[in-house]
């Protein structure tokens, strides 16, 4: 489970969910003599506002609520009509759960309002099978979900969370400070401006995490930031300190104000919503600077440079490449239909359209290694179970056993049985209390309406706040006020709300132990050894696409394995940090440096074969320190993906990379080679270094 949400935002949405309902439903059924409308009415602004987390500001979640609505109604359409028969209800219960779930790789808002549009369709589908109430159940429907968005929007919408355009824009403008000045830089504010746009410290409703292009576009150009900042902080370690004379060094210095302008310009663009420059000036002056530079190394009267200017002169190259990249992509996520682009792999999003987009997200997780694909499997299996035995069984107000299900199910077993073993002990006691409760007013219902709103406004704000057993208790006594105004009811609701609970929380359990029991925690460690093993593999590929090959004609490296790895890496990995710390006990592997690895080869395979030229000779000892090198990365990947893939592992260290041999004249492209390989290398080394600790088990 992630963190909960604030006390402000638990207050905050308790105070619309209890109005909305509640007025919903007392107006349709005392006003209206309408009790079936009514009892949807109450549903859909709790299922919208309590079990569902949609993100955003008040305006954002109302938008997203309005367009459930259709979706619902198709949901309480379909569920009244398979109602007939148990199998017909359970093979739908089946099927929309699945879908409904896996539209978490949707991104965050279509996941928060999943468990709204399961709750619909489940309460349609249970017995007693009336047809002839589907028009008052659409109603009341539409009344909750449009009465829950009214109070979205116009009671306490809460304020706007920093939007990624505007947190992208001021690191961008960060960026454009540091190139303007690299020997001023601070080192650390560098690698905090980059933590800044890790996915994790974004509101979710501003991640950039759906499928299309401007998504899609907005995300790369962020990864992009990320690595310039990287770039960044290594130029500013090599710089000559403030009052030390630099070493003359004008190529490099007009890259640098090139890419601090741009920078300076993308970040006003990100602001003001304006249009960001073209990045062909930028490229031209990539062009200009590496051709100056092999100039100078093919001038046999051009000493050139020494190495270190040469070593400082590639990570410029990188920041201004990286640069480009992140302009580029920023230019994509700007435009409204696709243009052409450069045929590049890197953007192979940009002229796509935005269904053959989506397309390729789902089916790229359509696998079993999908995190995304193994929560809707057992969420699909553990909701159609329940359906099946409260169907069987004829159990009174049945639908709170999927409720259960819905509502208590974790990604690991062992959080599961915390949630259920909780739940229980809190539906206990809401029990007991609410059969009191209903012996003294169970038979008037004026004091069970005059009860109801405050009821909802208390259970709604401590149960979030003091945990699931108070959550479970309380609901009780709310459900318990709500049946008493439906039709007479006696202390049995609540042995019924207890025997539904319980018997939920079996099937919950069970599902958790017979599906990916351990959640996250193996598939973590299985898409981050994939990873590392494409990274690995790509390595020597992009260093033969440079040096010399007479007996035959390199292709461009292909990225799109490693992308795809990539992928399912970072959603394994984001669903890892969200689940409980006892599922990460005795993991010490760094699973957010992988991805930095991942990160630092792509760009490397994409970006040197497009500013690189390949090279025609190389000296003999240059050429065999890179393949050699280039090799030893690929074994040490390989290496440390089958540690990652063990259940108990310990580093036994890597031999330390041997030097580049000194070679005059310094080929330009050999340093950048060199560059990126020591650059990888010493990510390789804080990896094994974090396995360097025995673990218990490593899950």
């Amino acid at each position: 489970m992630g963190r909960r949400p604030d006390r402000a935002v638990i207050v905050r949405r308790s105070i619309q969910v209890s109005c909305a309902a509640g007025t919903g439903f007392l107006v349709l059924l005392y006003g209206l003599g309408q009790p079936v409308a009514a009892l949807y009415a109450l549903f859909a602004p709790i299922a919208l506002g309590v079990l569902s987390a949609i993100p955003g500001t008040g305006r954002e979640q109302a938008s997203v609520t309005l367009r459930t609505l259709p979706f619902g109604a198709l949901l309480v359409a379909l569920g009244t009509a398979l109602a007939a028969s148990t199998a017909a209800a359970v093979a739908g219960m089946l099927v929309t759960g699945f879908l409904l779930s896996f539209a978490a790789v949707a991104g965050p808002r279509p996941a928060g309002a999943a468990p709204a549009l399961q709750l619909f369709y489940i309460l349609a589908c249970f017995p007693p099978y009336a047809p002839e109430t589907l028009g008052a159940r659409l109603t009341g429907l539409a009344v909750g979900v449009v009465l829950i968005a009214l109070c979205q929007t116009l009671l306490l919408p809460g304020p706007p969370a920093e939007s990624y355009r505007w947190r992208l824009s001021g690191v961008l403008e960060t960026a454009a400070r540091a190139a303007a000045e690299p020997a001023h830089a601070s080192l650390t504010h560098l690698r905090d401006r980059g933590e800044a746009l890790r996915p994790s410290h974004i509101a979710p409703g501003e991640r950039p995490a759906g499928a299309g292009r401007r998504d899609r576009a907005l995300s790369h150009a962020g990864a992009a930031t990320r690595r310039m900042l990287d770039h960044l902080a290594s130029l500013a370690a090599v710089s000559a300190p403030p009052g030390t004379p630099p070493v003359p060094d004008p190529s490099a210095a007009a890259l640098l104000d090139r890419v601090a302008s741009m920078c300076a310009a993308t970040s006003t663009a990100l602001r003001t919503g304006g249009r960001p420059p073209p990045a062909g000036p930028l490229e031209e002056a990539i062009r200009r600077f590496q051709a100056d530079r092999d100039r100078r190394a093919g001038d046999p009267a051009d000493p050139g440079p020494d190495t270190g200017v040469q070593r400082r002169q590639a990570i410029v190259l990188a920041l201004a490449e990286t640069t480009w990249i992140a302009v580029t992509a920023v230019g994509i996520a700007a435009e409204r239909r696709p243009r052409g682009h450069p045929p590049h792999e890197f953007f192979w999003y940009a002229d796509r359209s935005t269904a053959r987009l989506w397309a390729h997200r789902f089916a790229g997780n359509m696998t079993p290694r999908s995190v995304w694909f193994q929560n809707a499997v057992r969420v699909a299996c553990g909701l159609a179970a329940a359906r099946l035995v409260a169907g069987s069984l004829d159990l009174t107000h049945g639908f709170w056993v999927l409720l259960a299900v819905l509502t208590l199910g974790r990604t690991t077993a062992g959080a599961t049985w915390q949630a259920v073993h909780q739940a229980v002990i809190g539906t206990l006691a809401g029990a007991v209390v609410a059969g009191a409760l209903l012996l003294a007013v169970g038979r008037h219902q004026d004091a069970c309406a005059a009860l109801l709103v405050p009821g909802m406004l208390i259970a709604f704000t401590l149960g979030p706040l003091l945990g699931t057993a108070y959550a479970q208790g309380l609901f009780t006594l709310v459900v318990s006020l709500v049946f008493a105004q439906i039709a007479p009811t006696t202390w049995r609701l609540s042995e019924a709300r207890l025997v539904d609970v319980v018997t939920g929380s079996a099937i919950g359990l069970l599902c958790g132990l017979l599906a990916w029991p351990a959640g996250a925690r193996r598939e973590v460690h299985r898409t981050m050894a994939s990873l590392l093993r494409s990274c690995g593999a790509l390595i020597p590929v992009t260093v033969d696409t440079l040096l010399p090959a007479p007996d035959r004609r390199p292709s461009p490296p292909r990225t799109w394995p490693v992308q795809q790895h990539l992928r399912l890496a970072e959603s394994a990995y984001a669903q890892f940090c969200g689940e409980p710390p006892a599922n990460r006990e005795g993991v010490r592997a760094d699973w957010h440096a992988v991805l930095v690895v991942a990160y630092t080869t792509v760009l490397g395979a994409q970006r040197l074969p497009r500013f690189e030229e390949p090279l025609g000779e190389v000296p003999g000892t240059a050429c065999a320190w890179t393949r050699r090198t280039a090799a030893e990365l690929a074994a040490d990947a390989d290496r440390i993906a089958a540690l990652l893939g063990r259940a108990r592992c310990t580093a036994a260290g890597r031999a330390p990379l041997a030097p580049p041999p000194p070679h005059r004249p310094a080929l330009p492209t050999v340093v950048d080679l060199e560059v990126w390989l020591t650059g990888i290398d010493s990510q390789f080394t804080g990896i094994e270094r974090s396995l360097s600790t025995p673990r218990t088990s490593f899950g």
